[in-house]
């Protein structure tokens, strides 16, 4: 028996790390303020990071879709993986030549083979965000940029810098 609707469910679990950091937070402060000795400066430390954990949950939350597309996209030791009911593929993270959005699909480009399109509201697509902000160059908010693609058109997100003699 659920006593919790599944909607909020849902968005409960998708800023999970937004609200541990913010339970974080209060701890810390509740013994900044209540306690002393000690536990001042452990709450000083468990607060601390409770803003860090909620910071980086807002960034994860605004990056997550549902998860109802189609797909399942994994990273396991460096490489992306995407197995799709059409497509699918792997790629090793070194190995990214670019990345597109095109029409809510990242287009992962890789050497001597054809891209990689991942929906992105595919399974697991939180897996994306810590591949794609690894790249040189990219910014977190250039990927919460490129994920809110709703236009239809093609955005190149990074490209890899080519090597040249002159």
């Amino acid at each position: 028996m659920n006593l919790v609707r599944p909607e909020l469910r849902a968005a409960l679990w998708r800023w999970r790390e937004t609200l541990s950091g913010g339970a974080a937070v209060l701890l810390g402060l509740w013994w900044v303020f209540v306690t002393g000795g000690l536990l001042f400066w452990i709450g000083l430390v468990v607060a601390a990071g409770g803003a860090a954990l909620a910071a980086a949950g807002v960034q994860r939350a605004r990056f997550r879709h549902g998860g109802e597309g189609p797909g399942v996209v994994q990273v396991i030791e460096g490489q992306l993986g995407y197995f799709g009911p059409r497509t699918g593929g792997a790629v090793s993270v070194d190995e990214i030549e670019g990345v597109e959005v095109i029409d809510r699909h990242w287009r992962i480009y890789r050497a001597d083979q054809p891209p990689l399109d991942i929906p992105l509201d595919a399974k697991g697509n939180e897996a994306l965000f810590d591949v794609l902000t690894a790249l040189p160059g990219v910014s977190t908010e250039d990927v919460l940029r490129a994920a809110r693609n709703r236009t239809g058109t093609s955005r190149t997100l990074w490209r890899k810098e080519r090597l040249r003699l002159h």
